[in-house]
């Protein structure tokens, strides 16, 4: 309560929007940290259960935790791209509450100069890189940037080229890798966008919903480097791998029947780029002629 009391003291005096943020993070921090000793003592064997919210989109922070915990992982390191100005991310939580360091790569040179702004890239120890990540030079960023190739968590979230930058990998080597799947490409075929090197989600097709590979395509990729299927999250739009020597009474293999989940976000845009509230088969249709890649 003194914490909710406080944001309306700062709107009230019209303190400035960094000093809210700054707030707004610390009860979300406070928070994250009584759902992490709530799941504690949960008795659940599916991941999924262990789902919550700090700075991720969805329930990623909650599986996450749950895998960190639960594996023997060698080095507390991770790399995350996509990351936007990285305060809705993957591994922010990972970054406060457990202290792990890390590399985070976005596009945008507005969203790095925002992240080395931010008091967190100071206190503590991540490396923020403004390059767009392709299959052609994702191995160079990491040999010029990551000084270690056994990693504890690579999180690939590009909307659109996943699949084959995850495939590009050769220098890295994660205990857990956490990569967005497009639901609506179905839980059955092995399919993918194909490969253009400048891909951008909203210019592939105006509806936002051509991008990325299905689930399948993905845990074939997975099954090819070593990793299982774990767990995807609630959402229907991140799955959790983890190299398969790592897997233990607490962490199983799925198979694709057993996590895959359909996504629930409505996001179809029209030529405008207006949200159109499409739902489940009515997007499937809408893309239905659009080129995909059996792999």
């Amino acid at each position: 309560m003194n914490m909710i009391r406080k944001i309306f003291e700062l709107l009230n005096f019209k303190i400035s929007q960094d000093k809210i943020i700054s707030e707004i993070e610390k009860i979300k921090f406070q928070n994250g940290l009584i759902l992490l000793e709530n799941f504690q003592g949960k008795q659940s064997s599916k991941i999924i259960d262990y789902e919550f919210q700090v700075f991720s989109q969805w329930g990623e922070d909650g599986i996450i935790s749950y895998l960190v915990n639960n594996l023997d992982i060698e080095n507390n390191f991770f790399i995350e791209f996509g990351v936007g100005n990285y305060l809705e991310s993957n591994t922010r939580f990972l970054l406060k509450k457990f202290n792990w360091s890390g590399l985070i790569i976005d596009s945008s040179q507005k969203n790095i100069n925002y992240i080395k702004k931010d008091k967190i890239y100071w206190q503590h120890n991540i490396n923020a890189l403004c390059e767009f990540v392709s299959r052609e030079n994702i191995n160079k960023i990491f040999l010029e940037n990551v000084s270690q190739k056994n990693i504890g968590l690579l999180s690939i979230d590009i909307d659109g080229n996943d699949y084959w930058v995850w495939k590009a990998i050769t220098t890295i080597d994660p205990s857990i890798v956490v990569i967005e799947y497009n639901s609506i490409l179905g839980n059955s075929k092995n399919y993918t966008v194909p490969y253009s090197k400048n891909f951008e989600r909203n210019r592939a097709h105006y509806s936002n919903l051509y991008y990325g590979a299905s689930l399948p395509a993905l845990v074939k990729l997975g099954k090819e480097k070593g990793y299982a299927l774990v767990t995807c999250n609630s959402a229907g739009n991140n799955a959790f791998f983890v190299k398969k020597n790592l897997l233990n009474d607490k962490v199983k293999e799925l198979s694709i029947k057993e996590a895959f989940q359909e996504r629930k976000f409505r996001e179809s845009r029209d030529k405008k780029n207006n949200l159109t509230f499409l739902n489940s088969a009515e997007e499937k249709e809408l893309i239905s002629h659009l080129t995909l890649e059996e792999v």
